[in-house]
This record gives structure tokens, sequence and C-alpha cells, in this order.
């Protein structure tokens, strides 16, 4: 009696692919008009002055000049606003992930009355567009005298990137087993040590994901930044900062650009080096608990 050995009825993945030519086209186009953008604000950024507003726009500068780099370095308070942001954007992820990370440890660990209400309402603020609180925010922070503040706005910062780090960290903590927490108490730990020593250190790429998030939130953030520092003009933020590039004459448009090229850096540098943190961490908290 002859056997024959099971195949697989499923074509190679080279005749796979070839099947699919306009899936490939469409995801080339997304990526081109995706990056398009940002490219082009780089070029901009190197292009003589005289090559920026013409009638014959050059995908690919002719010539390359630093002098709008210059200009925006020494432009004033560059450096005083790079200070405020950066400080500004760690304070809010820091506080953020304290407060998320005890906030999910006890939805996903604990059973206590409310907790689907309290669910309901994390998603709610992460639905709710920012924008629309500005008025009543700016009254809040007027009669509390907390306007032209950086405690102030690190405040606002915190409470926008809280609803989404306290939502993943909550789905990265339910894929962690609760035995393994079970096994460390047998061995003598406390509830607190359990959790330091061997579910904290499985939450890096959550929590790396999260930090990467709620730092380009904070960084990107202008409406507050400019509606809440009106008086106090060394409180302003690198946002605010690249609109000093337009006068009544017009706008200098290397300048902007450059200045942008100067402000999309730090973020770039950062997603690039939690890249792989960043990749596993979304997707262990996109599983559903």
């Amino acid at each position: 009696m002859s056997s024959s050995a099971p195949t697989d009825a499923r074509p190679p993945l080279r005749r796979r692919q070839r099947r699919h030519p306009l899936r490939s086209a469409l995801a080339v186009g997304v990526f081109v008009f995706c990056v398009f953008p940002v490219y082009w604000m780089f070029s901009t950024a190197f292009k003589p002055a005289t090559d920026i507003q013409t009638d014959e726009p050059q995908l690919v500068p002719t010539s390359w000049t630093l002098e709008h780099f210059r200009t925006a370095i020494s432009s004033d308070g560059f450096w005083l606003f790079w200070r405020n942001s950066l400080m500004l954007t760690v304070s809010a992820v820091l506080l953020s992930l304290v407060v998320a990370l005890a906030a999910a440890f006890a939805v996903a660990r604990m059973r206590w009355r409310g907790r689907r209400a309290f669910l309901l309402l994390i998603f709610a603020a992460q639905m709710a567009p920012w924008e629309s609180l500005i008025i009543p925010i700016y009254i809040m922070y007027r009669d509390a005298d907390l306007l032209d503040r950086l405690p102030g706005l690190t405040l606002i910062y915190f409470m926008i990137t809280l609803p989404f780090t306290i939502v993943v960290l909550r789905n990265f903590l339910a894929t962690v087993p609760e035995e393994l927490e079970e096994a460390a108490q047998v061995d003598g730990c406390t509830r607190p040590q359990a959790f330091l020593r061997v579910v904290f250190p499985l939450l890096a790429p959550g929590l790396m994901a999260t930090s990467l998030f709620g730092f380009i939130t904070a960084w990107n953030e202008f409406a507050y930044a400019n509606f809440l520092i009106i008086k106090d003009q060394d409180s302003r933020t690198l946002p605010v900062w690249l609109t000093s590039f337009q006068n009544t004459f017009g706008t200098d448009w290397g300048a902007t650009m450059a200045a942008s090229t100067l402000f999309a850096i730090p973020a770039l540098l950062i997603f690039l080096l939690l890249q792989r943190q960043v990749t596993s961490g979304f997707a262990s908290g996109a599983v559903k608990a």
C-alpha cells in the first residue's frame, strides 16, 4: 500500500505575491503620499532662497545651502524654547506613565465595582477632541492663575496622553499571565515586589510604545501652548516658535522649513532607536483581554 506525502495546497510565496500587483502599487502610492511632504520639507530647508519660490518647483535641489539652518538656530529664543519643549514633554510622559501604570494594573488585575464604567470613561476621553476644550480650560486656568506657567501646560499634556497610555498598558498587562505573579508570591515576594521584579520587566515594549506616542503628542502640540502662554514669551515652546518666521513682509519659507526639520529630528531619532520595542509593544497592546 503506497502512501503519498501531504502537499501544501497554497501556492509558493513568490507566486502569491505576483497575484497582487495592485496591492503593491497601492502600498507604494500610500508610502509616497505620506513621505513626500516630509521630503519636501527637508529639501526646501537646503534650497537657496531664490530656488524656493519659483514657477518651476525643483524636486531635487540643484544647489545646497545651510543658510536657513543658521538663521533658525541664531533666532531669538531657539535654545530656550527647545529646553521648554523638552522639559514639558519629558515631564508629561513620565507623569503619564506612572499614573497610567497604576491605573492599568488596577483595571487589568483587580475586580472592583465600576471597573467597566471607568474603562468607558477612558475610551470616551480618548475619543474626545481636546481642541473643543480650549475655551473652558482657558477660563479655568485664568481663574486659577495658571496662565503663562509651564507646570500648567505640563498638566494639559499629561491629561492628553493619559487615556491612550492607560488603554495600551491595560491591554499589555492582560497578556502577561497572572501565574507569574502567583509563583513569585509563593517564593516569598509580596504583590508589589512580584510586580516590580517579574511583570514590570516584561512591560518594556509597552512602555516604549506609549512613551513614544506621548512624546510625539506633547512635542507637536501647538493649540494649548499658543493660547495658554500669552504674556510670558520666555515660556513658549518650539511649535509656537515656528510662527516667528512670519512677518508683515511674508514668510521666510527657507528658515521655516529648516526650523521644522530641526523640530522633527528628535522624534525621528527616538522612533528609530525604539522601533523594535514600539512595534512589539503596539502589537501586544492590541490583543484583547
